[in-house]
């Protein structure tokens, strides 16, 4: 069973200068207890997705269901049943993450009892306990992201969505992050997750649909989508820069090369990027002709696709940092209407 579905989901947005389509027909689905990464550069649409499959935004067409219930006809029921963390922490600063913890719990109508309960448990978890009766005023960027994702997990959601939940962070801060993650889903917690990292994405996603100007453009696993942009690739760097260009003609005939595209020269580094037929046999390869005619190598290196490729193909252009769709209010108002 899929634990987010989607279908068709249109949002546009009007002004009087000009009129926006956030999203063009989005179409996801989430199976149970795994983690779907919803990734695409800046504007492309992310953001307004989560915020219709949280109830905070109603789709001009297209349906939407978490859980089987309708994210517009059952709101109220979508609500108990979700939880959400934005890209910046929805907490109250004059507050304690105690305090913090409790409110939440009593805005997903905990009692005063099982809120405080609730809360304890989260701070433990969450290795916030030291600093639970602390003003957040005190507390580090790190330590506020961990006490907003402890605050969307008060009511035990069955599905959680992550809006660029590291963004900001250290990375000791987003490998701890990580771990409590993949902790939610070793529990049985579907998660919808954005991100801007697209290491983060390959870390913890299960499968990835790609979204560029509002419509889903590549879906599938982290390895099936670096396999549309081909197979391991050879990067070298000549000594001299003033080489380049002929070493890259010597090895394009060495190496059989039939396609142009798949190979290019960086303009600042001079490093020669080009597809790497039979892997490290090439490596070898490579290495013989350039030393065979003269040319010293800086450096060189065997190397798979990764997801900047992926965007890079697919898009044609790289990931923005951060994601300017984020809006930080939207995060704190579904908490508030819990």
């Amino acid at each position: 069973m899929a634990a987010v579905e989607a279908t068709g989901l249109v949002k546009t947005f009007k002004s009087r200068k000009n009129t926006v389509k956030a999203l063009d027909g989005i179409d996801l689905e989430v199976p149970e207890g795994s983690v779907l990464g919803l990734l695409g550069p800046n504007g492309a649409g992310k953001t307004t997705t989560v915020r219709v499959l949280t109830t905070l935004m109603r789709p001009d067409e297209g349906s939407a269901r978490v859980l089987g219930h309708d994210v517009v006809k059952e709101a109220d029921t979508v609500r108990q049943l979700v939880g959400l963390s934005g890209q910046y922490a929805a907490v109250d600063e004059l507050l304690t993450g105690r305090e913090n913890l409790w409110m939440f719990g009593r805005l997903y109508r905990l009692s005063s009892a099982q809120a405080k309960q609730r809360a304890d448990e989260l701070l433990e978890i969450f290795d916030l306990t030291e600093a639970a009766d602390r003003t957040l005023k005190t507390y580090s960027g790190g330590m506020r992201r961990r006490l907003d994702l402890a605050g969307s997990l008060i009511a035990h959601p069955k599905v959680l969505f992550l809006d660029e939940p590291t963004t900001g962070l250290d990375p000791r801060s987003r490998l701890d992050l990580w771990q409590i993650i993949r902790d939610r889903v070793s529990e049985g917690v579907t998660i919808l997750l954005t991100t801007q990292y697209l290491e983060e994405a390959d870390e913890l996603a299960d499968s990835i649909a790609v979204v560029d100007h509002g419509s889903v453009i590549a879906r599938g696993t982290a390895d099936e989508l670096k396999a549309k942009v081909g197979g391991e690739r050879i990067e070298v760097v000549p000594q001299d820069p003033a080489e380049a260009d002929r070493a890259l003609k010597l090895l394009v005939t060495a190496l059989q090369v039939t396609d142009p595209d798949a190979t290019s020269i960086d303009g600042n580094s001079h490093r020669i990027t080009l597809p790497a037929p039979g892997g490290a046999g090439a490596l070898v390869e490579v290495i013989r002709t350039l030393d065979g005619n003269g040319i010293r190598i800086a450096d060189i290196g065997l190397r798979r696709p990764t997801l900047d490729d992926v965007f890079l193909t697919l898009t044609g252009h790289a990931t923005d940092n951060p994601d300017t769709d984020t809006d930080e209010s939207a995060v704190g108002a579904a908490r508030g209407r819990a």
